[in-house]
């Protein structure tokens, strides 16, 4: 057991060590053994990777475990895991811890309640880009949201680039995983939480009247919002452009809406 905790500590500290030269995750744990020593430690993991054709031996049993613990699993060829590790011996299994330990929703109307405030939370969307999701924890904490929902699939995790694109951001805010964002947004309008979207063709931010416990969803750059999110939503917010662009970068966005919820979740009434 002890010589079994040694492997898992070293995996983590080489990993650590392919982050200052090559730029890869630092919350990588490489090969079956470091693997199954993070599985049994019961921290949260973003992503398992898994050689294509891979299923034999040690790791079919590591695969089921993830997957009754509803990891997502990503099969990619050696190349892939070959770079990822640095081409340490992974033996077909690569797997990417979480910068942080998530919390459940329930935990964030928690705060909510603690601050004696109206829920006020931020649902990110598809956002893949690392530091765009950093930058977004960021405005959401800096606005005073009490939380943030992300997808287990189609997004990006809590890794080590986002937490520094968030620039110590991360460490204050609670932040929930969850399996289905229609699923969640249907939880949260049935507490009373009302549901807005940031997308083209909605009433002006400023316009708006966010006085209540509300959820602000921010969507990917290329897609923006996904369809069954916004075909959920309470209402669609937007931001007039008068220029020749025509949306802000993700985080530029949540910036100008978050801080008009804020001021009027603030104002003296």
């Amino acid at each position: 057991m002890e010589q079994r905790k040694k492997n898992f500590h070293k995996s983590v500290r080489n990993a650590g060590r392919f982050t200052e030269e090559t730029g890869t995750d630092e919350g990588m744990v490489i090969g079956r053994n470091a693997v199954r020593e993070l599985l049994r430690s019961g921290r949260d993991l973003d992503k398992l990777f898994v050689q294509k054709g891979e299923r034999e031996g040690s790791i079919v049993a590591l695969i089921a475990e993830a997957a009754e613990r509803r990891i997502p699993i990503v099969e990619v060829e050696r190349t892939k895991l070959d770079q990822m590790s640095h081409f340490a011996v992974h033996q077909g299994i690569v797997a990417m811890a979480a910068q942080k330990e998530y919390c459940t929703v329930d935990e964030l109307f928690r705060i909510a309640e603690e601050r004696g405030e109206k829920p006020f939370l931020v649902i990110a969307d598809g956002i893949t880009d690392p530091n765009n999701l950093g930058a977004l924890i960021r405005c959401a904490e800096g606005v005073g949201a009490h939380g943030l929902i992300i997808p287990k699939r189609r997004s990006v995790g809590v890794t080590s680039a986002v937490s520094k694109a968030s620039c110590g951001a991360i460490e204050h805010l609670a932040i929930a995983k969850v399996t289905n964002l229609a699923a969640t947004v249907e939880e949260l309008k049935q507490r009373g939480v009302w549901i807005f979207a940031a997308e083209a063709g909605g009433d002006a931010y400023y316009d708006t009247d966010f006085n209540c416990p509300c959820a602000l969803i921010m969507g990917s750059e290329g897609e923006g919002v996904s369809h069954l999110l916004k075909e959920r939503a309470d209402y669609i917010t937007s931001i007039p452009m008068y220029g020749r662009v025509n949306s802000f970068n993700v985080s530029t966005a949540a910036s100008v809406i978050l801080s008009e919820i804020a001021r009027q979740h603030r104002a003296k009434t």
